[in-house]
């Protein structure tokens, strides 16, 4: 589903920090948010998730997301963040059963279908030799893939992940960006990251979006938006920018 943000404004505390914000998400796509520390790249999909107050337009297939009720809301977009709450004690089972939180009624329980699609969901991200583990034992790239499932349990057509590479190495890191991109593509997903590693983003997103003080500076295709002076202009960094396997960027540093 198409995700459509227009002239979205945050001040969060009284500062500003997201300041007309415009961004469209074609249906199927993988769109990655690239900017400096403080840009506001993680309170875009806290926007977009109601999680923080904003102004603007925010739609999911036509659906103006701000006149929906947060059950109906997580229906549409599951949000998978760079530091969840992970509760000691909790089986990575009952944990990404709570995905299905939109669906259960209030006081009620989970049904059967609640826990088929939760043990389904575990088996395509080989977790299910993982069901009965406490989250509180398991390797950083494990947990990735722990939050990326309960996210998947919400069933919704819109996927947020806010820096899924964070703290992994570069293994782990290529093996959380391909699952995405297989679980996109299979899942007919529509997928926005944000994202620090700019050739690593470069490689797996269709598009680019560059927020920088708050504002979009540019957008496009990875080529397009991720250029020497861009990079220069907006990071404060000098770098090499080469093409890589179908044109993507590939950034080195450039050494005085």
């Amino acid at each position: 589903m198409t995700v459509r943000v227009r002239g979205l404004d945050v001040a969060l505390g009284g500062r500003p920090v997201l300041k007309g914000v415009s961004a469209d998400v074609p249906a199927g796509s993988w769109t990655a948010v690239i900017g400096p520390n403080g840009a506001g790249k993680s309170t875009l999909l806290r926007a977009v998730l109601g999680l923080v107050p904003s102004h603007g337009e925010i739609e999911v297939a036509g659906e103006d997301l701000g006149a929906l009720k947060p059950r109906q809301r997580a229906r549409l977009v599951a949000y998978a963040p760079q530091s969840p709450n992970l509760p000691a004690g909790m089986t990575v089972f009952d944990y990404t059963l709570l995905g299905r939180s939109p669906y259960i009624p209030h006081l009620g329980r989970e049904s059967a279908r609640d826990r088929d699609i939760t043990a389904e969901v575990l088996d395509r991200l080989d977790l299910t030799g993982f069901a009965s583990r406490f989250l509180d034992h398991l390797s950083g790239g494990e947990r990735q893939r722990v939050v990326l499932a309960r996210a998947l349990a919400q069933q919704t057509p819109v996927l947020l992940l806010d820096e899924p590479t964070t703290a992994l190495d570069i293994g782990h890191q290529q093996q959380v960006m391909e699952l995405v991109d297989r679980l996109r593509l299979s899942d007919e997903l529509t997928v926005v990251t944000t994202i620090h590693d700019l050739t690593l983003a470069a490689q797996y997103a269709d598009e680019l979006v560059l927020i920088s003080g708050g504002r979009v500076a540019a957008a496009g295709e990875p080529a397009r938006v991720l250029t020497r002076s861009a990079v220069e202009e907006h990071f404060d960094a000098r770098v090499h920018v080469t093409p890589g396997p179908g044109g993507r960027p590939i950034l080195s540093l450039e050494r005085p």
